[in-house]
């Protein structure tokens, strides 16, 4: 999967999930200021982004990720990482 699929599908996600106009959403566009998201709709993006890696995502990565164009270059490595056949993380249990 290109970098250009890769954004074609997150913006598709991010409309169709959040109702977002797919034009306001950039390679720029911050996920939590621009967009409006917050914590619980970054839960349903991963969820949605499990099936387009097919790998559960690292927590700690994720917590990272402030713009789409990070969410997008995650893809691409958790994809690379599949394919590489890498182990998926370890999920702590809550404490």
């Amino acid at each position: 999967m290109t970098r250009d699929e890769i954004y074609a599908q997150i913006k598709e996600i991010l409309s169709d999930s959040f109702e977002l106009e797919p034009e306001s959403i950039t390679m720029e566009s911050t996920l939590y200021e621009e967009l409006d998201l917050d914590s619980i709709d970054a839960v349903d993006i991963f969820v949605q982004l499990r099936d387009m890696t097919g790998r559960r995502p690292d927590p700690e990565k994720a917590k990272q990720i402030r713009t789409v164009a990070e969410l997008v270059a995650f893809v691409e490595e958790e994809i690379a990482a599949a394919e590489r056949g890498d182990p998926e993380p370890e999920t702590p249990m809550p404490t």
